[in-house]
């Protein structure tokens, strides 16, 4: 890459370095620290309750940043993950120099690292969330000859005192403008900074939800990334996640990616969108309609679809988002522009004409221009996700499911089947709605359907039994089977659960 391409990357070591993060190496690393005067180190890793963990090395000397940046450090792999035994405990954490970034929060210069654990014999950890979405990215490959890209729409709320001005309009903050949002401002500081770690970000904007209660407002936010590696993509919505609520914590805000706020309010999801790529070009569309490709990665979703929910919505909370009749989806299907489906083909850029000249006909230039290559944009959305997903194990697993629908016999067949271009919960669709399939209702029912599929997620290695022990587990520990019908008329109690869990993720 040249480097007249770098010149309006935000990140400064890639700027410093005059090369992408891509390319980084040891020496890159050490010689930034050396010339820009970087006192600490930070090494971050995601642990089983999906958050970031810290480890912090003051750096005065060369040749032990040299030892670090080389043979890691050794963590307690007990206190990280719950599959891991006191007895056996100790494991590597060992920095990707790909993820450095400059720590915009601390006071001290510091640069961070993103690793990746590594067991007792040097062999990268089975059950690590890392190593398991890179297995997964690599037998993706290895079956269909194509990249797999993903990118997240990450959505919060973010919490403040009212001060009872320009009250914006209840539940009907799509896209609004300062002054009726009034977290427009912390979303593009935000923007900022998660840009400076390389976070590759589309847009913001704010959400629909918005309300006042109890002196506080609440204000939904997105921020959307682009497609990138689905590595890549995981790691983003990692470091997106601990700015965010790093620059909240710092000026007084409080902040939640739990999938439900309150009774009768929209909900947060992570929306995940997904294209598959060969020799740099995408491969999701043919001849302007979506390709047989892009179909029967559709159907490998739509097999496994219930087993997803294990990975993607992580406590009891994520089921009282995912309720019929609302835009969350609770049926098995898939369709296009249609938001009351589970997996969506968003609105592309496959038609004629050139607008950018319709909308600017004083430039004479766009008129002699051929349009641009915007079939590149083409991905399909899958929308039961939410904020209390392990990244890692909701990104690999997508991956898997998609790899799945190559491998299925009749995948075009499961595509064609659970296609639908209707409204499903209009009553005059009920017969079509009574032959879908339905998302789990609760955390058992997720760890259920994923004990039944759990061979599609053990195949080539990628999910290590233990894993999905774990998951398993973890799951059918909430004891939630019939905690949604109990309760979800009651909303003191709905208001206790979701403050439980009101900093999942």
């Amino acid at each position: 890459m040249n480097n007249e391409h770098l010149i309006l990357n935000a990140n400064p070591i890639v700027a410093f370095l005059g090369k992408p993060a891509e390319e980084f190496s040891k020496a890159d690393i050490i010689d930034y620290i050396v010339k820009n005067d970087i006192r600490m180190v930070n090494f971050m890793y995601p642990a089983g309750d999906g958050r970031l963990k810290t480890l912090n090395f003051v750096i005065n000397d060369l040749c032990y940043l040299d030892t670090i940046l080389t043979c890691g450090e050794r963590v307690d792999g007990s206190s990280l993950f719950s599959f891991i035994q006191a007895g056996s405990s100790d494991l590597y954490v060992l920095p990707r120099y790909r993820t450095a970034f400059l720590d915009p929060f601390a006071e001290i210069p510091t640069v961070a690292l993103l690793c990746s654990f590594f067991d007792k014999d040097g062999h990268p950890l089975e059950s690590s969330p890392e190593h398991t979405l890179r297995k997964a990215a690599d037998a993706f490959r290895e079956v269909t000859g194509m990249d797999f890209q993903a990118m997240g729409e990450l959505e919060y709320y973010v919490i403040s005192d009212d001060q009872g001005v320009f009250p914006a309009q209840d539940q009907r903050g799509y896209h609004e403008s300062a002054p009726y949002a009034k977290a427009n401002e912390f979303r593009t500081r935000c923007m900022h900074y998660i840009a400076q770690t390389g976070g590759q970000i589309k847009y913001g904007h704010s959400e629909v939800g918005n309300f006042s209660l109890n002196g506080k407002n609440y204000e939904q936010n997105e921020i959307e990334f682009l497609p990138v590696a689905v590595e890549q993509a995981a790691d983003q919505l990692m470091i997106a996640k601990w700015m965010i609520r790093n620059l909240g914590y710092k000026l007084g805000y409080d902040v939640t990616f739990a999938p439900k706020i309150t009774t009768g309010k929209a909900g947060s999801g992570l929306h995940i969108h997904m294209r598959i790529m060969k020799d740099g070009r995408n491969q999701m569309l043919a001849d302007g309609v979506l390709s047989e490709s892009a179909r029967k990665m559709i159907a490998g979703m739509m097999d496994v679809a219930p087993a997803i929910t294990a990975f993607g919505n992580k406590n009891p909370t994520s089921y009282f988002r995912l309720v019929p009749h609302q835009e969350a989806p609770t049926n098995v299907c898939w369709g296009d522009r249609n938001r009351s489906v589970l997996v969506r083909v968003p609105l592309g850029w496959a038609a004629d004409g050139n607008m950018a000249a319709l909308a600017n006909p004083q430039d004479q230039s766009l008129t002699s221009q051929p349009s641009p290559l915007t079939s590149e944009k083409q991905t399909v959305e899958m929308r039961s996700p939410d904020g209390s997903a392990d990244l890692y194990q909701l990104l690999a697993g997508l991956c898997v499911a998609c790899r799945h629908g190559f491998e299925m016999e009749n995948a075009l067949e499961v595509a064609d089947r659970t296609y639908v271009n209707v409204n499903i919960h209009a009553a005059e669709h009920a017969d079509r709605l009574a032959t879908l399939a339905q998302l789990p209702d609760s955390c058992v029912a997720s760890a259920d359907c994923l004990e039944r599929q759990r061979k599609v997620f053990e195949e080539h290695g990628v999910f290590s039994p233990a894993m999905i022990d774990g998951i398993i587990t973890q799951l059918r520990a909430f004891d939630d089977a019939t905690l949604r019908k109990n309760i979800e008329k009651y909303p003191e109690e709905v208001q206790k659960l979701v403050s439980r869990y009101f900093h999942c993720g």
